[in-house]
């Protein structure tokens, strides 16, 4: 029984998911480790993440207005090099070093950065050329931390800047900001932006409207910043996982808990339906049955009310293997999830929180994402908004013996601009007198950027159908060009 429901949970699968991890650095993992561990460190994290069927991996190089690259604007980060401003030695410049690698695997990356956080609470240190010391006067500071002021307009365009910056420079595939805007509300503490409000806030209603409109404008202008600098490069963010519960708000969800509009002063649904995002993935962190935030509530909510753009779920690994399935106490909550988020509609992928603990594999969460729910390559989901035409199909298919190996060769289409060009490839397989159906994603055997592929020859005596289809920037996908061939 447990053979034949692996069987059929795999060939439900999705041919188009976002598969994601995020990789962060604020939990010290790579802090002054040096140059070569972080690399041996990262490069097993992509290896085990990419044996589980991930595709994207969103990794933190802003966490406090610093940087995990080689910036002219912001001082090196702490979390790389243990001293803010100290550059790392061996000179290496991570961000870079993950686009090549992450390329390399076949996975997107999408740099992620904390907008407006200018200190966390544990740095005691900050670099002479550091935006605090530059402009104390455009933070604030509040519950042991630094906070660049959202209602000051010239703070929204130094952002845009660092992000201009990153996208300019570096072969990023999306640009990615998590849930830090105005900050968590803590006990004893006020948001010192009274003079602020008084300056620019007297046409708004109340200052709470007033912080929603600086939020609201910020994201505006950064997705314009984004898309004006590289119209390929996704604007992704990642929301506290409840907008507003049901007894704020008409449309609010039937929880009890923290919220982006009102607490946050992030009107996450506004941004979607304005098309200020490429993707939302909501941060639904807890558990099925969680009394003031079910999972099981939260996400049928997302689904209906974030439909607009591509919308992908926030999962927390521990969390999920540590709660008891309530249909099943034996089990963990992972299957349970899987199943919710199969039956949404509107729900097109998953990330995780976070990479480290799908490589440490508790209660074998990695081990079922590679077995049996991203057993088999997954393209990326389609963004029309962006791009909707296909690239024309690959050319040339030819098997030949190279050194021993058989060898399937093709040559890349014809395309001028971002939007024609091919920039990998699909490659599928079908037994003989199989009919040809690229839509089971079952069939794909790897999605690789190089024109080759290295056949499983075994004795010749079996004949296949292997099919070549080229994927531009955005991954639509090109008619098929065929060989047959004998293994």
């Amino acid at each position: 029984m447990l053979a034949l429901t692996l069987t059929l949970t795999a060939s439900a699968q999705r041919k188009r998911e976002f598969r994601g991890a995020w990789i962060q650095c604020v939990n010290g993992q790579f802090q002054g480790i040096g140059t070569a561990q972080m690399q041996q460190t990262l490069r097993y994290q992509l290896d085990e993440l990419r044996k589980d069927g991930v595709n994207a991996i969103i990794f933190q190089v802003r966490p406090e207005c610093d940087a995990l690259y080689e910036s002219k604007i912001e001082p090196w980060s702490r979390f790389l090099t243990g001293q803010q401003g100290r550059a790392p030695q061996p000179y290496w410049d991570p961000l870079q070093w993950m686009v090549d690698e992450c390329h390399k695997r076949g996975m997107e990356l999408h740099a992620w950065i904390n907008p407006y956080r200018a200190k966390t609470k544990n740095t005691n240190e900050l670099a002479t050329s550091h935006i605090v010391v530059r402009k104390p006067q455009n933070c604030f500071d509040y519950d042991g931390q630094v906070i660049l002021n959202p209602g000051i307009p010239e703070n929204q365009d130094y952002i845009c800047s660092v992000v201009r910056d990153i996208v300019t420079r570096y072969d990023i595939d999306g640009l990615h900001i998590d849930d830090y805007f105005y900050p968590y509300p803590a006990t004893g503490w006020q948001i010192p932006d009274n003079a602020q409000y008084q300056d620019y806030g007297k046409k708004f209603k109340d200052i709470a409207d007033w912080r929603r409109h600086n939020v609201n404008q910020f994201v505006k202008l950064l997705y314009q910043t984004v898309h004006n600098a590289k119209p390929w490069v996704k604007v992704g963010i990642s929301p506290f996982g409840i907008y507003r519960n049901k007894k704020n708000a008409p449309n609010g969800s039937n929880t009890n808990g923290l919220q982006n509009y009102d607490d946050l002063y992030a009107d996450v649904l506004l941004w979607i339906n304005k098309g200020w995002l490429d993707y939302c993935v909501p941060q639904l962190y807890w558990e099925i049955g969680h009394k003031a935030a079910d999972y099981d509530t939260l996400i049928r909510w997302w689904n209906v009310y974030a439909y607009k753009r591509p919308l992908y779920i926030g999962e927390d690994i521990e969390r999920t293997v540590k709660a008891a399935d309530p249909q099943n106490p034996l089990q963990s909550q992972q299957a349970a999830k899987h199943s919710l988020y199969s039956q949404m509609n509107n729900v097109q992928g998953t990330v995780l929180w976070y990479a480290k603990a799908a490589v440490d594999n508790p209660g074998n969460y990695g081990t079922m994402l590679r077995n049996v729910y991203w057993k088999h390559p997954a393209l990326m989901p389609k963004m029309t908004f962006i791009d909707g035409r296909a690239p024309k199909k690959p050319r040339k298919l030819e098997a030949l013996w190279v050194d021993g190996d058989y060898v399937l060769f093709w040559t890349a289409p014809g395309g001028k601009t971002w939007k024609s060009k091919a920039e990998k490839y699909v490659v599928y397989r079908f037994a003989k007198d199989e009919r040809i159906n690229t839509a089971n994603p079952t069939k794909i055997v790897t999605v690789t950027a190089d024109t080759f592929y290295r056949l499983p020859y075994v004795d010749g005596s079996q004949e296949y159908v292997y099919v070549v289809t080229a994927l531009d920037r955005m991954q639509n996908e090109s008619g098929l060009a065929k060989k047959k061939v004998r293994l």
